[in-house]
């Protein structure tokens, strides 16, 4: 459902956003209402974001393995041998 909306902004705020919705082939409205739910969503998923700790942070960088480092492999070799 579409509701309609009254915003107040600076004239020239408004005439560059025209040329950019005109010349972007989109409408002010619908142009405003992308922006709007671009910046909601983007805060929904900063939430859902896992924060790192510092010790996390520092420990980060400090192994260098080859680009070939098969961690699935090494993994099951793990588990393979504190099972025995």
């Amino acid at each position: 459902m579409d509701t309609k909306l009254t915003l107040r902004l600076n004239d020239n705020v408004i005439e560059r956003a025209k040329i950019y919705a005109r010349s972007h082939k989109i409408s002010l409205s619908k142009m405003i209402e992308s922006y709007l739910h671009s910046i909601t969503t983007q805060n929904e998923d900063e939430k859902k974001k896992v924060s790192i700790t510092p010790l996390v942070e520092s420990l980060s960088g400090v192994i260098d393995l080859p680009a070939d480092f098969d961690y699935k492999k090494e993994y099951r070799s793990y588990l393979d041998e504190k099972y025995k």
